[in-house]
């Protein structure tokens, strides 16, 4: 059987409200904690913060996985590699077009109101190395594939994968 398989990780960008939120979390729980050793509403807020304080920092560190198998795209979410949740599969039947973010060949897909989905690293780079499909006349789905991920992609479907 001829199966093509690709494995690509993508680091999430830390967004500056969450790494305030973080700090602003700790420190708060900490406070609590001391103070709830005289007042036991107190030490239950602490724990409330703490609790609020770790959910934080889970979906602080996000990490994206794609794994590309036969005509296949699988995203997970990896939360602060301690937790793996699966995001999204796509199958590439269904995607109408894959092009750079600003490429010319997205330019009759402007116009459409789909539901935008990130699975990126949330920053755009130099060169810019995000891509966007549709999905199923219903999603616009941006991610962060590699040169293997495209050519693989590309060989299965030429007319639907552009890479400018």
């Amino acid at each position: 059987m001829n199966e093509t398989y690709v494995e690509w990780l993508v680091k999430r960008k830390t967004p500056v409200y969450m790494k305030l939120l973080k700090i602003l979390t700790i420190m708060l729980a900490v406070c609590f904690i001391f103070i709830g050793m005289l007042n036991l509403v107190a030490l239950i807020i602490g724990g409330l913060f703490a609790a609020a304080a770790y959910f934080v920092y889970l979906n602080a560190d996000i990490e994206y996985e794609y794994l590309y198998v036969d005509k296949e795209l699988s995203i997970d979410k990896i939360m602060a590699k301690s937790r793996r949740k699966k995001a999204a599969t796509f199958d590439l039947g269904k995607m109408e077009i894959v092009a750079p973010v600003k490429s010319w060949h997205l330019d009759q897909y402007k116009n459409r109101n789909d539901k935008v989905v990130d699975y990126s690293s949330g920053e755009e780079k130099q060169p810019d190395t995000r891509y966007l499909f549709y999905y199923d006349g219903k999603q616009k789905v941006i991610f962060e594939p590699n040169r293997e991920m495209l050519k693989a992609m590309q060989l299965v479907a030429p007319r639907k994968v552009f890479t400018d």
